[in-house]
C-alpha cells in the first residue's frame, strides 16, 4: 500500500478520518488503471447497492476517460441472496439494473467496504442469474478484514485493519456532500454490517 494513503489521525464528526477526499480520488484513479492493466475495454462495471453504485459509476467513468469509450455500467442489490439474513432485509431491496449481456465478458463488481465476504458471495450468486461472465473481479475502496468466507478483492483502495468493536464509515459526495473514510466505534453509530451499503460497515 502506498504510504501516501496514510492520513494523520484526526477526529471528524466522532470518527477518525483515515482517507480524505483526495485520497479517495487517488484510490479510484489507481484502481481504474489497475483494472485496465488486467482487462481490455470489453470490461463492464457493476456497482453493489447502495454506495458501491456511486463508486462503480465513478470507476466506469474513469476507465471510459482513459480508453476514450463508454464503459457499460449496471447496478445490483444482492441482499436477497445472503445466507445469513433468513430472508429478511433491514431496508427495502433496491432494483438491480444490468442493461447489457454479461456472458463471456469480464465483470468488475464494486463495493465500498469488504468485510465478512457474505455480501460478495451473494452478489456473485445474483450476478450468475444474469449470465455467465468470462471472469468476475472485485474492487473495493476499503478492505477491513474479518473475513468469514474465502473471498478477496482484486483491487483495493486501502487495507484498514479494524477490531470487532470498530466500524468503517464511507462518505461519498453523491450522498453526504463530501468524500472520506472514517473509523468509528460501533456505539457511535448504528451498524449496517448486513447491508452492502448504508455508509457504515
Amino acid at each position: 500500500m502506498d504510504e501516501g494513503f496514510f492520513v494523520t489521525e484526526a477526529q471528524h464528526d466522532q470518527g477518525r478520518l483515515i482517507l480524505s477526499a483526495e485520497h479517495v480520488r487517488r484510490a479510484l484513479v489507481r484502481i481504474s488503471h489497475e483494472i485496465l492493466e488486467q482487462n481490455d475495454a470489453q470490461v463492464a462495471v457493476i456497482g453493489l447497492q447502495s454506495r458501491g453504485v456511486d463508486l462503480g459509476r465513478r470507476i466506469a467513468a474513469l476507465i471510459g476517460d482513459i480508453e476514450g469509450t463508454e464503459i457499460e455500467f449496471g447496478t445490483l442489490d444482492p441482499r436477497l441472496y445472503r445466507d445469513d439474513m433468513g430472508g429478511a432485509v433491514d431496508k427495502p431491496v433496491l432494483p438491480s439494473d444490468i442493461p447489457f449481456n454479461v456472458d463471456g465478458r469480464p465483470i468488475i463488481l464494486v463495493d465500498d467496504v469488504l468485510y465478512t465476504g457474505r455480501t460478495i458471495r451473494a452478489a456473485i450468486d445474483a450476478l450468475l442469474d444474469f449470465g455467465r461472465p468470462s471472469s468476475i473481479q472485485l474492487a473495493v475502496l476499503v478492505d477491513r478484514g474479518h473475513r468469514e468466507l474465502p473471498i478477496r478483492a482484486d483491487y483495493v483502495g486501502k487495507n484498514v485493519p479494524t477490531s470487532r468493536v470498530e466500524g468503517v464509515r464511507v462518505l461519498l459526495t453523491e450522498v453526504d456532500g463530501a468524500d472520506g473514510v472514517e473509523i468509528v466505534r460501533q456505539e457511535e453509530a448504528p451498524t449496517t454490517s448486513l447491508n452492502s451499503g448504508g455508509g457504515m460497515i
